[in-house]
């Protein structure tokens, strides 16, 4: 599988007609699979609720466009405040398990992004609510 222009805009072509304004586009074959491997496109006006993985760890690497990730406590205080893109030099974070996330879409972007698997939904003690 070659990862190219045609790909990525397949992808946020996807993500721009989705009503959540987000797409992934699978390279594992099953959710069962030990390691997940994935594109995300995301657009601006997604949301990506503040959660965690209590056991996993997750690496997203920008491919195109900017995107703020943001880190946080148990208490939702912010650990960082990243810009992702070209102009910033910053391309990518691993964040470790356990550890609070989300990512804020500034301008249209695709993700490579991996992680363990199998997937597990997220149960309600997995998203934090943060009273901003």
């Amino acid at each position: 599988m070659v990862i190219n222009e045609q790909l990525l805009n397949e992808v946020t072509r996807q993500a721009q007609a989705s009503p959540r304004l987000r797409m992934n586009y699978n390279f594992h074959q099953s959710l069962d699979e030990k390691f997940h491997r994935m594109l995300n496109a995301v657009e601006p006006g997604t949301e990506i609720p503040i959660h965690h993985h209590p056991t996993k760890d997750e690496t997203f690497i920008l491919m195109r466009g900017k995107v703020r990730v943001l880190t946080y406590n148990d208490d939702g205080t912010i650990i960082d405040d990243i810009i992702l893109s070209q102009e910033s030099g910053n391309y990518g974070v691993d964040i470790p398990k356990n550890v609070w996330h989300t990512i804020q879409c500034i301008e249209p972007a695709v993700l490579f992004e991996c992680k363990e698997g199998p997937f597990v939904p997220h149960e309600e003690e997995g998203i934090l609510i943060v009273d901003n």
